[in-house]
């Protein structure tokens, strides 16, 4: 039997340079062994219409699956207006339906929020726990992970400066004790 734990990571920002997406790049290549973090694009996933769940789009579909088959799910989020971006919410809602079939149903979660200002979308994060409570996300409550001063965590390279690095290390091994005690058949 495979340790490995596959986490379906989700980028809330659809910027292509946006720093939610490098933080999620480079999370990529510092993982713990054990720990495969795979990005699953939600840009493209039509908004959410209950009327197309007898017929779900393709896409619907894929992400499904997708969210189905990850021992995990990391939400990388900036914040907008003190929320979640809508890519973000609508992903929720494509993934919790149809009822009584929510892909998110006790998979275990994380979230890392990141902005440029100093309260590290403090609002985005615990906008977005409020919605996994509901779907019975077991999400990781500690370390808590807000990054503020965004441009400030990567070096020229766009690699983390150290203690960033650090830190996001330990949440990440942390995270990986979390999947491993909180995943499904555990």
């Amino acid at each position: 039997m495979s340790t490995t734990k596959r986490i379906a990571t989700l980028v809330g920002s659809l910027r292509k340079a946006s720093y939610s997406r490098r933080l999620a790049t480079q999370l990529q290549l510092i993982a713990p062994a054990g720990l495969v973090l795979d990005i699953v694009e939600i840009g493209d996933l039509p908004f959410f219409n209950q009327d197309l769940d007898a017929t779900p789009p393709a896409p619907w579909v894929a992400f499904r699956d997708a969210i189905a088959n990850a021992d995990g799910v990391l939400f990388i989020t900036p914040e907008y207006n003190r929320s979640v971006p809508a890519v973000i919410k609508n992903a929720i809602d494509v993934g919790s339906r149809p009822y009584g079939k929510s892909v998110w149903n006790g998979k275990p979660g994380g979230i890392i929020s990141i902005a440029p200002g100093a309260l590290g979308a403090f609002g985005a994060n615990h906008h977005l726990r409020q919605s996994l409570v509901f779907l019975n996300v077991p999400t990781l409550q500690q370390p808590e992970a807000y990054i503020g001063n965004a441009e400030k965590i990567f070096t020229e390279d766009g690699e983390f400066v150290p203690s960033t690095k650090e830190f996001l290390g330990n949440y990440l091994q942390t995270f990986q004790r979390w999947v491993g005690t909180n995943a499904a058949g555990s």
